[in-house]
């Protein structure tokens, strides 16, 4: 376990990449090492007793991962190099006949890949909308895991991650929370009671749209559960490449940075949709008027994320033709990079709603993020 007595505030912590340098030159940057693996003395001791194969010994993730465990107040993590492999990770300790609650209305790959998979291997799937606690409680059993989402992409809805503790606790389960759209900077998990934390950090933590990666935290790294999945990362070799890892904690640098200017910008853009007449209704836990807008305000410190969907007046057609005329939001999937993105959520997902639009808010000068929607909207 790390020690994190003493540790800087997240600004210093990301800015000097937890005070990394290069070892041979002083570079303040650290330094890319492509070696896949390493040589031996004629003894056949390893020269470095950390660099025998990179598939376990990569300094950049061992670096990537401190700082993010640092960030979640987590005793350990895991970098691998995708979101769905950190959920697949996960979902693949659950033994044959085990069971798996998982919050409805999620993000669709990861409803998707659960759903084939339980399939797959004889495991019961209970979908619940863990935002309704009753609902929850209603359908709470034995299981091996709870999975909740908060805020859920693309619904925004806020998940009371320490009531969804105490019910796990109950059943056996371990609480294992998508904190995605929050990030490490707005929102730690575990302080609440959760036993994983997984990011896709291909979002908001790389923050560019130039890496693939994903993110696994814990409470407790004695645990059973840790430990398998440790053992099916090395194993199954789901980890990330040096270049992907020294990318990921160069986006990493100005995450605080980014994060402020993204929750800033998408609470003044849902503000504003709230108002308009050409919008049925915005979905953004930072709205006072939001649903979970008091458990939001007690789980996320700083801002509400960087992501927000609204329903636009009108038929699908008329949300596509708002889509159609936007300049400067870019029509792609994803989210939590600098540039701000457009999304028709129903052309990917069909059970969402025809006129529901998905804004990841970047950036950008906040006056020309509200212009180019108030041109759209006309």
């Amino acid at each position: 376990m790390t020690d994190r007595k003493n540790t800087p505030s997240l600004d210093t912590l990301f800015a000097q990449a937890n005070g990394a340098i290069d070892s041979q030159t002083g570079g303040v940057v650290p330094p890319l090492q492509s070696a896949t693996t390493f040589v031996r003395d004629e003894n056949y001791d390893p020269l470095s007793p950390n660099h025998i194969y990179a598939r376990d010994d990569n300094d950049l993730t061992r670096l990537g991962e401190d700082m993010l465990a640092q960030a979640e107040h987590a005793e350990d993590g895991l970098l691998l190099p995708s979101g769905m492999a950190a959920i697949a990770a996960v979902m693949r300790t659950v033994p044959n006949g085990g069971r798996i609650i998982m919050q409805s209305g999620i993000y669709w790959g990861a409803t998707k890949w659960t759903r084939d998979f339980c399939a797959r291997r004889d495991i019961e799937l209970i979908e619940v909308d863990c935002s309704d606690l009753s609902a929850l409680q209603q359908v709470a059993q034995p299981a091996q895991i709870l999975w909740i989402e908060t805020p859920s992409n693309p619904y925004l809805k806020t998940v009371d991650i320490a009531a969804c503790a105490k019910v796990a606790r109950e059943i056996g389960a371990a609480l294992v929370v998508d904190s995605t759209a929050a990030t490490p900077v707005i929102s730690q998990p575990l302080d609440h009671g959760a036993d994983i934390v997984m990011h896709s950090a291909t979002k908001g933590i790389n923050g560019h749209s130039d890496v693939l990666a994903g993110f696994l935290a814990c409470k407790d790294a004695q645990g059973e559960l840790w430990q398998n999945l440790k053992t099916d990362r090395h194993d199954a070799g789901a980890v990330m490449g040096s270049f992907e890892a020294w990318l990921l904690i160069r986006g990493m640098r100005t995450l605080p940075l980014r994060m402020e200017r993204m929750c800033s910008n998408a609470l003044a853009i849902a503000e504003h949709l709230e108002n308009h007449d050409r919008v049925e209704s915005v979905l953004y836990p930072g709205l006072k008027s939001d649903a979970g807008h008091e458990v939001a305000s007690r789980q996320m410190a700083g801002g509400f994320g960087s992501l927000l969907s609204f329903c636009t007046k009108g038929s699908r057609e008329d949300a596509l033709k708002t889509v159609g005329k936007m300049k400067l939001f870019k029509r792609a999937t994803s989210l939590g990079g600098v540039e701000s993105l457009v999304e028709h959520r129903h052309t990917i997902e069909d059970t969402v709603p025809d006129n529901l639009l998905r804004l990841s808010v970047g950036i950008e000068n906040i006056g020309d993020l509200i212009d180019d929607l108030n041109q759209s909207l006309t």
